[in-house]
Parts: structure tokens; sequence; C-alpha cells
């Protein structure tokens, strides 16, 4: 099959989720899963992004030009095409370059909740698509609720969280340049900006402070990268993901979520389930629900020929999303029996 019919199978596939305004994001194209191996193609709003992540990048440059002038015939309303070029020396191709039009879009709209992108921020895009179910279950769980946003980044879980009604939310995340991104979405929704909200400094230390002052959240969401290192503690999710979930665990109040994010491409479903429920074994967590990632992100079943370097399920792609119900310690007498793990 030639690549542009890879391309219209793929936009088939995904009809459903173009809106008329042009405002949305998703997934275009997933080839890793869909026939070429070297290309992801991603839409925000009236921008298309390409993910080139062949080795030479040269490789893909003839794919990423027919797919270029295929979709510019096929969408004529697109306004601007970046590029990100993973295995360039060139931090700035890493980062993106636009290609075609001016200024990359600078919003879009999920859910009816506005969100601010940076589509030349870093390597990422600022935003991620494969968390679109989670920022629909922190809409549809978290009124009411106060919640500390770890591993921030751009802060969407947490806006998310606020558009559904949430109390209070905290972000926390090491980089500054990240979190203002997150204020410019709560611009953008009308949220008022409360500096002391947006925490730019290490995880482990300011973890840390939060339990000494005693401070507790209804939910905390842990995403972190799957490896990094600070003088201060070493993020590790292929084998030593517990030690960021127990870290935050001592800050959620009793009855309250741990919502956890592993993206470990390395770490099997199976293996990232068995750390969770070992975590679970004492009784004091119990897991409540699995999150999937949105079926354009994997690409449409039908066509997907890809295979993962190691098996998600039961999950359905290496972002691996749990939701944990808390119970505390100190919250009274345990049932011996500990509380019942499902998973849906």
């Amino acid at each position: 099959m030639s690549f542009e019919s890879l391309l219209a199978v793929a936009i088939e596939a995904r009809a459903g989720l173009f809106d008329a305004r042009h405002e949305t994001a998703f997934r275009l194209f997933n080839g890793f899963y869909e026939g070429e191996p070297d290309l992801a193609l991603d839409l925000y709003a009236r921008t298309l992004l390409f993910h080139n992540h062949a080795e030479p990048p040269e490789r893909a440059l003839p794919a990423i030009s027919t797919a270029q002038q295929y979709l510019l015939d096929r969408f004529p309303w697109l306004q601007a095409i970046v590029v990100k070029t993973r295995n360039s020396p060139d931090e700035a191709a890493r980062r993106g370059v636009v290609v075609y039009g001016d200024k990359p879009d600078r919003r879009v709209r999920e859910h009816g909740v506005w969100y601010a992108v940076d589509l030349l921020l870093n390597r990422d895009a600022s935003f991620y698509l494969d968390t679109r179910n989670l920022r629909r279950w922190a809409i549809d769980h978290l009124a009411g609720k106060t919640v500390l946003n770890t591993f921030a980044y751009t802060g969407s879980l947490g806006v998310a969280a606020l558009a559904g009604g949430a109390r209070h939310v905290v972000h926390l995340d090491l980089n500054r340049h990240f979190l203002n991104v997150a204020k410019t979405s709560y611009t953008v929704n009308g949220f008022p900006i409360d500096k002391a909200d947006f925490v730019s400094a290490d995880f482990f230390a300011w973890t840390s402070r939060m339990r000494r002052a005693g401070q507790q959240f209804d939910c905390v969401f842990v995403d972190p990268p799957f490896f990094s290192t600070t003088g201060r503690g070493t993020v590790d999710l292929v084998n030593e993901g517990h030690r960021v979930l127990n870290k935050v665990r001592p800050l959620i109040a009793d009855g309250g979520t741990l919502v956890s994010i592993n993206n470990a491409l390395f770490l099997s479903g199976a293996e990232y389930l068995r750390a969770l429920e070992a975590l679970c074994a004492d009784g004091y967590l119990s897991i409540e629900a699995l999150i999937p990632v949105p079926e354009d992100f994997i690409g449409d079943p039908q066509t997907r020929s890809g295979q993962p370097p190691a098996d998600p399920a039961p999950f359905n792609h290496s972002t691996k999303m749990a939701v944990l119900r808390v119970r505390r310690k100190d919250s009274g007498p345990q049932d011996p029996a500990g509380p019942a793990q499902t998973h849906t």
C-alpha cells in the first residue's frame, strides 16, 4: 500500500475527531502501528506536526514531502506545518522547525476546555495527546476536590481538574517555562491565577516539605519522565517506579486518589500491574481503574501492524495509566481482608 493510501485509511478512521472550527488536537497518523515506522503526525487545531523518528533523519524526508503535499491538498485550511526531528544533532530541529506557514497554533480545545500549547517549546509538543481520556476522567471526577499535579509539565491534567470544578489545584514542576504555559491555559479559560499554585521546584524536595507541613490533597497526579535524576533523588520508572508513588502517598487524604502514569516503553503492562498490586498488598491502596490511551494515538485497529517492544496488556499502550484509591493508616481500623481491587 502506498504512503498516501496509508494516510487515507488513517484519516478515514479518525473522521469523527475533526471539528468544524478546527480547534481540536489528536494523532492523525501513528506510523509505528500504521505502516510507516519513522513518522507520527499530530493535528493541533490548524497546525500539522510531524515527528521524524528516523535514524538517520534524512531517511524520512521523502515520506514527509509526500505527506505534506497530500495533506495540504486534502485540508486547505491548514495554516502551519512543523517538523520535529528527534535524532537531529541540532537542538532547534529537535524542538521543531516551521516548514509551512507562519506561526503554529497557540491553543487547542478538548472536551470544551482550552489548553495553551507551545509546539516549539521542547522535543515534545507541550500537550500530551495520549492522556486525553485521563483529562476526561479529571473533569468527571474531581469536582470540589483539592489536587496536586506533580511533574505537571504544562499543567493540562490540573487544568482539566479545574474545568471539572476542582476546588484548588497546585502544579509542581522543575521547569518554570512549562508552568508558564499552564498559566496561559488558565488565562484562556478565565481561571484566576495564584502564583503560589505554580511551584517550580524539585519533586523530592518539595513533596518532603509538604509532608512535613502536613499538607494533604484529595487527588495527586504522578506523571514523571521514565528516567531523571537530581541532587535530591532519581526517577526510574522501569526499575523503581514505586519510589515516586510512595513519596506522595502521605500527601493524599483518606479516601483520595493517586493517579499514576508510567510511560516506560520497555516495561510491560503485566510487570507494571504487578508492581501496583505489590503496593496494594498492605490494603491501604486499591486499583480502581485503568485508563486507556485513545484509539487515534495507537492507530486504527483494522490496519494496525507494528508491535511495541513490550506487551502493554492489560493496558492498551506503553503509556500506562491507573487510578488508585487511598486509605490512610491513621484513618481508623482496617479490614484485615483489605479493600477489594477492581480493574475497569
